[in-house]
């Protein structure tokens, strides 16, 4: 799995970039332990630490945080772990209070880590010392700290003028251990040109196909209905079985399993739609939809994560100096006519007919060129101004 973030600098024409590659770990028996040990270091302490901020405050009206050496003295298990992977658990617990006190509705209050809540993961930065980085890709894995050299499928090399930036290692449900490395990178810039309307599309979201564009195409979705039934009849099976049981521990496995698959399969479906898009036009332009009221009506509206998608789209965009352009959701994309612009509050079924011009099209095609149109048209202000 790949991410990037860019960084824009506002002279030179470079540009800062973030890269994140995922691959997968095979750790021995000794590395299994020792990641499994700074798992548990890593949420001991931010339980710690969390506690104490609490008490603090409620003693003296004071928000201090402290170091991970002071509970060494009294968790002498805490040496065990890299001494890196618990200052990022300080440091994520300071983020944490600085996102809360300035949007309290949107972060919420930092929360207690149970062992089976959450996903368990640490962090651990590169340090440049005499000898060399602290972490580096090897031909057959990663050299970490403590760890040593960790096998690794890595599926994608980093070019040789990227520099690592930080690990993050992590247990799926499934058993699994993955490692996201971070990459830092300078590029140039690319230059921002104008939308033009023979290389720009429209993106009409629908329930049914994903979304139909402009032209009137729709992708081939995966099959992520039959994995929903499946799961259906695991999960059904595993209602009938005595929790606890050996039979109950192994159907649970196979279910996580199959969401594990049935995620990989959505992310892959959106990275490689959201890349052949991005190469292809020049502008794209989405309705500001709200998928959480769609979701209350239309069953599995969620299922292929349209927001993803459009999260994936927008920054692969942004890498070409391309732009998504975002449509209000209360303009009439849905009920005016792409041909004349004449607005019709009827009600039509999956074919427009125009009660104006008398143009016959599909619904959902109709509404991608209104969207198409509405983008276009709010480009060309933005460049007024």
């Amino acid at each position: 799995m790949n991410a990037q973030k860019d960084v824009r600098r506002p002279a030179g024409g470079r540009i800062t970039r973030y890269t994140v590659i995922k691959f997968r770990l095979h750790p021995s028996a000794e590395q299994a332990e020792l990641i499994e040990k700074t798992f548990g270091c890593c949420r001991y302490l931010w339980n710690q630490m969390l506690a104490d901020v609490q008490e603090f405050y409620a003693a003296a009206s004071v928000h201090y945080i402290p170091t991970p050496a002071h509970y060494k003295k009294e968790a002498p298990f805490l040496k065990e772990a890299d001494s890196q992977a618990l200052c990022t658990v300080h440091q994520n617990l300071r983020q944490a209070f600085l996102n809360f006190f300035r949007n309290p509705s949107r972060f919420g209050y930092p929360q207690f880590k149970t062992k089976k809540a959450r996903q368990d993961s640490f962090t651990v930065y590169c340090r440049q010392y005499r000898t060399g980085p602290s972490i580096r890709l090897a031909g057959s894995g990663i050299q970490m700290p403590k760890l040593g050299l960790v096998t690794a499928v890595i599926h994608r090399r980093p070019l040789h003028w990227w520099s690592l930036r930080s690990v993050t290692v992590s247990k799926s449900k499934s058993g699994k251990y993955f490692c996201a490395a971070t990459f830092k990178y300078e590029a140039k810039q690319p230059e921002a040109s104008a939308p033009t309307p023979d290389k720009t599309v429209g993106l009409s979201f629908s329930p049914s196909c994903f979304y139909v564009d402009s032209e009137g195409s729709s992708p081939t979705l995966p099959p992520l209905s039959r994995s929903r039934e499946k799961l259906a009849r695991m999960q059904q099976k595993l209602a009938r079985m005595e929790r606890g049981s050996r039979n109950h521990e192994k159907q649970l496995h196979k279910i996580r399993l199959l969401h594990e698959h049935t995620a990989n399969q959505r992310r892959d479906f959106i990275h490689k739609e959201s890349r052949r898009i991005a190469n292809a036009w020049d502008a794209v332009c989405v309705e500001e939809s709200n998928l959480a009221e769609l979701s209350q009506q239309q069953a599995h509206v969620l299922d292929y994560g349209f927001g993803m998608f459009r999260e994936c789209l927008q920054y692969k965009l942004e890498q070409q100096g391309k732009p998504l352009l975002t449509v209000s959701r209360f303009i009439p994309t849905s009920k005016a006519c792409s041909a004349c612009g004449a607005v019709s509050s009827h009600p039509h079924g999956r074919s427009w007919l125009c009660p104006t011009c008398g143009a016959s099209i599909a619904q959902e095609v109709n509404t991608a060129r209104n969207i198409r149109d509405a983008g276009l048209a709010q480009a060309r202000a933005l460049q007024k101004r």
